[in-house]
Formats: C-alpha cells, sequence, structure tokens
C-alpha cells in the first residue's frame, strides 16, 4: 500500500480533513493534534510533526498538493513580543505588583487562564530577569516605584522566585496532562483491540 510520509493516503486525507474541519470550526491546530492524535492511538507530536511535513511537502508529492488543494491550511507560528508589547507587559505586572498583587498573580490575570500563554509569559520574564534587569528597573521608575540599588535587587529577586515558583506549577501540569493523555490513549487503543477480538468472534 502506497504511503505518505509513513501514513496510508487515507489517514492523510483523513488528517487533513479532520484539520480543516477543526479549523472552520475555531478550534487551535494545538486541540486538533491533540484531539486527532487521543481518536487514533497517535502521539500528539507525532501528529503535528507530520502535519508540519505535509504543508512543507519537501518532494513536492501530487497527491499532497491534490490533498492540501483548496484547503488554505497552514501552520501557526509562535509571534515574537515586539519592545512596545514587552515594556507593556512589564508595565502591566509591576502596576499590579504596586497594588499588592504577586507576580504569580499578575501572569495568571494577563494570560486568562491560558497555561501555554501563561508559560510564554514567563519565559519572557525569566529573560529579561537574566539579560535586562535594567528594563525592570527602568519601568519601575517610570511608575514610581523605587530605582534604587537595594530596592531593584529586592524587586529582582522576589520577581525571579515567583516566576520560578510558577514555572514549577505550570511543568507539573503539563506533566500531569500528558500523563492523562496517555493514559486515555492507551484506554482507547485497549477498547479498540477488544472490538476487533469481537468482530473476529462474530465472523467465525
Amino acid at each position: 500500500m502506497n504511503k505518505i510520509n509513513g501514513y496510508t493516503e487515507e489517514e492523510a486525507k483523513s488528517l487533513v480533513e479532520y484539520i480543516w474541519a477543526g479549523k472552520q470550526a475555531g478550534k487551535t491546530l494545538t486541540y486538533l493534534f491533540e484531539t486527532y492524535g487521543a481518536q487514533h492511538g497517535r502521539a500528539k507530536g507525532s501528529v503535528r510533526n507530520y502535519y508540519y511535513a505535509l504543508m512543507k511537502n519537501p518532494k513536492q508529492d501530487d497527491r499532497v498538493v491534490k490533498l492540501l488543494d483548496g484547503k488554505q491550511l497552514s501552520v501557526e507560528r509562535i509571534r515574537e513580543f515586539t519592545d512596545e508589547e514587552t515594556d507593556e507587559t512589564l508595565r502591566s505586572i509591576l502596576a499590579e505588583k504596586s497594588k499588592g498583587i504577586s507576580v504569580r498573580r499578575a501572569i495568571s490575570n494577563l494570560a486568562g487562564g491560558d497555561d501555554k500563554l501563561m508559560l510564554r509569559l514567563q519565559n519572557k520574564y525569566r529573560n529579561i530577569l537574566k539579560k535586562q534587569p535594567e528594563r525592570i528597573e527602568a519601568i519601575a521608575a517610570e511608575l514610581g516605584l523605587g530605582t534604587g540599588a537595594a530596592e531593584k535587587s529586592f524587586l529582582q529577586r522576589r520577581l525571579e522566585n515567583e516566576i520560578n515558583a510558577l514555572y514549577d506549577k505550570l511543568a507539573l501540569s503539563l506533566k500531569e496532562e500528558n500523563a492523562r493523555l496517555s493514559s486515555e490513549n492507551i484506554k482507547l487503543r485497549r477498547e479498540n483491540e477488544a472490538l476487533k477480538r469481537r468482530s473476529s468472534f462474530k465472523e467465525v
């Protein structure tokens, strides 16, 4: 049976149709990779990699061109923070902190409960704290939160501690989610095997 990058042509068509229908319904690629993988006993990362390979189609396979024709599908790229967005995010977090709200709560509020966005914001802050601590000091001064060296050091240490705690929480959350999905995949595979066995018994 002819295959397209490891999938049968029917499987490749099924994936493309699933992604296309999901995008029409407003679903994200991340969600679609996860749900398709759960339904077909494949890891989310494996589905994602296969989809990206189809989109790139490095061998210019005519079958892939035909599958994608008219679907207007694309890949989602991570957009980098602009300088303006970075400064505005810093202002928001530091302004909230001045009201007695922690960095953890501020990032959570900004992300609106989106764990992946929270992790992205956290990573951005960790990078700034490590490479551009003076940027935080400048925003703090702009907001009238003090610019002394001792105050800066305290602010930086507190931000680092709170962000590290947030990172640990998110990492644990994602680990638990991956474990849950893995367990569901195993359950689905077992159910499929049971159905196949029952079907074979009926045929006999």
